[in-house]
């Protein structure tokens, strides 16, 4: 959807009982980007936290590089890791850290990285849907349906969290840490993203009907539900972030009720009006009257075992917003991936692709496809069947993570595309680690290449990565000189003496 088009509207109250309020919150309609941040800590810790993690996820989702879902990684890790070396220098901020939810919008969907008991919910047809799920002991029992809505909101543990941004260090795809969720945002859909303080005060069907009782109007919507917020108690700071498509409308009243023989009469002439029409009818395609809602996200387990014997026949029935999980095993298959589709190693590292028995390779291919994921396997060449290839992405955006390619010709070859690679291991190669051509701009951060025998990583043509806290060991590197310089600041070579920062001015006598 144009993001352009796009009604929006938030507002944060300290509310009745808190001094000072530790949320925050940014929208950035032009870039499809909104945040709400709920500060931990108390007095200035909290909205420090606050600061800090609006400020961080700023500076890294305007810089549009690599995936969406990797820059919402990497924004949160990089605010999370801030927060947290802030708390070590200063002793009156000790424990602060925060909980968030954000959401950039893009090609008619929206992208939600999300940690904590903020809630992000999605509003169309006269339904609400919590998309986000609350990482606290309540939440998640209320998620699982051991607690109504009802009995979640009273009850004394409600404020508990087991997940936040701040209290330890983290990497972008540490498990059970941020949680990333693509959905479907048409033109006549609404998001809310709030802090704890209305969704504990205020009941999501409430939420839906004010908004879609100032559809059009998302400051007043964003107004009266802080208002109700404070009214039930106001027991909290309260954030509320509101954006609407521009067809976004409450839904059509019902028919009004009709009694007992008024409506046997308005049945009658319908029959015969439908029985007089039908050979109008008869053959005709009649056009839905409403468009049928996305199918549910589905895992497609591959494996000995399981409901598909190989990975290719899983990806065969996947649709974009599954999820392929492969079973721990070798598997000797091409594996071509599907836009929209994440492809992962139900146990990261144990699950082995190998060439096929007919072919030497590549392992992995994914061409002019857009969102998807690869995510924890190991693709090994060996001398029986060589592996021309780890993996090759030709003009598509996928974010590649925690991978790990040894013994292939070619490590990861990326020709074109948006690309993005984290937290692998490219190693023992016969020529390029990572080969990059095609005036492609990957982002390539916290890997390591070791000893393959062309250059760990090379671009060409015109290409120039983003290279951020990569290691490099026992191998040369091929960029040209003006991006090597930047490359030996911002990354560890182990063979290559480390860069010399410029000395600071000094003053005249």
């Amino acid at each position: 959807m144009v993001k352009a088009k796009l009604r929006s509207a938030g507002a944060s109250d300290p509310g009745r009982v808190r001094r000072n309020n530790e949320d925050a919150l940014h929208l950035d309609p032009d870039r499809g980007i909104f945040l709400v941040v709920d500060g931990i800590g108390g007095q200035a810790a909290g909205e420090k936290a606050a600061e800090i993690a609006v400020s961080r996820l700023r500076a890294r989702l305007e810089r549009q590089t690599g995936t969406t879902e990797q820059r919402i990684r990497e924004a949160i890790t990089m605010a999370n890791n801030e927060i947290l070396r802030a708390a070590q220098g200063n002793a009156e901020w000790t424990g602060m850290a925060c909980v968030l939810t954000v959401a950039v919008l893009e090609d008619g969907s929206a992208v939600v990285g999300h940690v904590g008991d903020s809630r992000l919910y999605l509003m169309r047809h006269g339904e609400i849907a919590k998309v986000t799920h609350d990482h606290s002991p309540v939440g998640e029992r209320e998620d699982n349906r051991e607690l109504t809505e009802a009995e979640a909101m009273r009850h004394p543990r409600r404020n508990e969290v087991f997940r936040d941004v701040g209290s330890e260090e983290h990497t972008p795809d540490d498990p059970d840490f941020i949680e990333i969720r693509r959905v479907p945002f048409d033109t006549d859909s609404a998001l809310l993203i709030c802090s704890d303080g209305l969704s504990d005060q205020v009941p999501s069907a409430e939420i839906r009907r004010t908004v879609e009782k100032h559809a059009g109007d998302p400051e007043s919507a964003v107004r009266e539900l802080i208002a109700a917020a404070n009214q039930a108690g106001g027991k909290d700071n309260v954030t509320v972030v509101l954006v609407e498509g521009e067809e976004f409308a409450p839904p059509a009243p019902a028919a009004p009720t009709t009694s007992g023989g008024a409506m046997r009469w308005i049945l009658f002439i319908a029959a015969v009006i439908l029985a007089a029409a039908g050979g109008f009818f008869a053959g005709q395609k009649m056009a839905p009257l409403r468009r049928p809602d996305p199918p549910r996200a589905r895992v497609l387990v591959a494996g000995e075992g399981a409901p598909y014997g190989s990975i290719t026949a899983a990806m065969t029935e996947a649709h974009p917003g599954d999820t392929v999980e492969v079973q721990p095993g070798e598997y000797r298959e091409q594996v071509r991936v599907k836009g929209g589709v994440t492809l992962r190693s139900r146990v990261p590292l144990e699950a082995t692709l190998r060439a096929p028995a007919l072919s030497n390779g590549p392992a992995l291919i994914a061409e002019s496809i857009q969102n998807a994921r690869v995510t924890g396997f190991r693709m090994v060449g060996d001398g029986q069947i060589p592996l021309s290839a780890g993996i090759v992405l030709a003009n598509s955006g996928v974010e590649i993570d925690n991978v790990e390619v040894q013994g292939a010709g070619i490590g990861i070859e990326v020709r074109g595309g948006r690309v993005s690679l984290s937290a692998s291991a490219i190693q023992d190669c016969l020529t390029e680690g990572v080969l990059i051509t095609g005036g492609a701009r990957p982002w390539v951060s916290h890997n390591t290449f070791r000893r393959n025998k062309g250059a760990g990583l090379a671009a060409r043509d015109g290409s120039a990565p983003l290279l951020r806290d990569n290691i490099f060991e026992k191998n040369t590197v091929e960029l040209p000189p003006e991006q090597m310089e930047a490359a030996r600041q911002n990354n560890l070579f182990l063979d290559i003496p480390p860069a010399r920062s410029p000395a600071p001015p000094r003053k005249k006598a």
